[in-house]
């Protein structure tokens, strides 16, 4: 029972401080809390302006559910307001890109057989 609530307690806190950046992200404020957790420090690329993330929120159908379901809404709905930017990269670039480094690799081999 006490590794099961300081598991919660991590848990919580690490959510805190993903909540504390979301909102820091939002205010665009000039200092963004990545180093409050392992989980907003590990975050930190993503949530930075190279970053694209998605958010799924699972939520319960049940009536005993409905406090935390709730909760899980407001958070999502905070997180959906915060503007990232654009990411600096697109899809195409990172795919062209990719193909360079393959044909590079292929020419380098051929040379090596020679």
């Amino acid at each position: 029972e006490g590794k099961h609530a300081k598991e919660t307690m991590s848990i919580n806190k690490s959510l805190s401080s993903l909540t504390d950046v979301f909102s820091a992200l939002a205010q665009q404020s000039s200092h963004i809390p990545f180093r409050n957790s392992k989980l907003t420090y590990l975050l930190q690329p993503c949530l930075s302006n190279n970053g694209k993330t998605l958010m799924i929120v699972n939520i319960s159908p049940t009536e005993a559910s409905v406090q935390e379901s709730m909760c899980s809404l407001r958070f999502a709905s905070e997180v959906a307001k915060v503007e990232l930017g654009r990411p600096k990269r697109g899809i195409q670039e990172v795919r062209k890109k990719e193909q360079n480094s393959s044909t590079s690799k292929n020419r380098r081999g051929a040379r090596n057989e020679v």
